[in-house]
């Protein structure tokens, strides 16, 4: 054996070979790239307080009933099993992160907040996902991963401080600043527990029908809420095609290379490929939204996508 091939293998996650780790870094990358658009696509979806489209509550509501007509036929095409008895309680844990917290936490939000400043504020999410996941899997990071995480955290939380006069209308609408970051830190907070467990029952679940069963879960309640909320005003196409996006791709397709990724790459170690999260969504924001970068945000960039390949290096047990 390799000096290097056995450094990975002591690196490794119990169970986790170093392919398996390098597969699931790079499906956790391309959920969260799909991850990534949500919040542009969102803003677009719902509009600025001075030009409102759909409501936040719609759109958080029918982005999963139709994700849920998606899963019910992508359930039968794959002959999917019921889930066991035992995984009620996990499923529903997860539809109140995934399907009903997060979403309905950032639709309210984006109204009043920019694309680029939400993004820094779910930037901590990495962390949240990484303490949940360690403690539903009993992994043991070492203390340089948590070093990592926790400066990676930091980091995108002084930029969030630092650029926090970048929110035109929150006051004037109606809506604090406090408030509307407080509904992003609580939509962060509802995804970590959500990914921790949707990843857990992913171990002896395919990941696909994870989140499709916790969608049909949700139908019951998101079907009638949707009907109830449905724009009652013409909208352009611009924000149906936003909605679109985020019941087909955020909803629904993200969480079939996350989940997978989080089971093969292990939930602690593969969660911290959500750091580069906030950059991508600023840089998708500049086309979608017009919204500008500058050079502090790309400073802030490097250093953060930085944290996440020192990071990968570090033990995990």
């Amino acid at each position: 054996m390799s000096p290097s091939t056995a450094t990975a293998t002591a690196h490794t996650v119990p169970g986790h070979t170093p392919h398996q780790i390098n597969r699931g870094l790079w499906l956790g990358l391309l959920g969260i790239v799909i991850f990534s658009v949500t919040l542009p696509m969102t803003r677009l979806a719902v509009g600025t307080p001075d030009a409102p489209q759909m409501s936040g509550f719609f759109v958080a509501m029918g982005r999963a009933v139709v994700a849920a007509a998606l899963s019910i036929a992508f359930l039968w095409a794959t002959r999917a099993p019921l889930p066991r008895k035992a995984d009620w309680f996990p499923l529903a844990i997860t539809v109140g992160g995934v399907v009903f917290g997060f979403p309905l936490f950032t639709s309210i939000a984006m109204r009043y907040v920019e694309a680029k400043h939400a993004s820094v504020i779910v930037g901590v999410l990495p962390l949240a996902t990484a303490a949940v996941g360690a403690l539903l899997h009993r992994q043991r990071p070492s203390t340089g991963f948590w070093l990592c995480a926790v400066l990676g955290s930091a980091l995108v939380v002084a930029f969030a401080l630092l650029n926090g006069g970048a929110r035109p209308g929150a006051i004037t609408a109606g809506i604090s600043v406090h408030s509307a970051d407080g509904l992003l830190v609580a939509a962060m907070l509802c995804a970590a527990v959500g990914y921790g467990y949707g990843a857990r029952l992913s171990h002896h679940m395919r990941a696909e029908h994870v989140i499709c069963w916790a969608l049909v879960l949700a139908l019951p309640l998101t079907l009638p809420l949707a009907a109830v909320s449905w724009p009652g005003a013409s909208l352009p196409t611009t924000a149906w095609w936003a909605f679109a996006y985020l019941a087909v791709f955020s909803m629904w397709i993200g969480f079939f290379a996350w989940y997978r990724g989080l089971v093969l790459g292990g939930t602690v170690r593969v969660s911290q490929v959500q750091l580069v999260q906030p950059f991508l969504s600023m840089l998708f924001a500049v086309p979608l939204l017009g919204e500008q970068l500058d050079g502090v945000t790309v400073g802030f960039a490097l250093a953060v996508i930085a944290t996440v390949f020192v990071g990968k290096r570090m033990p995990v047990w």
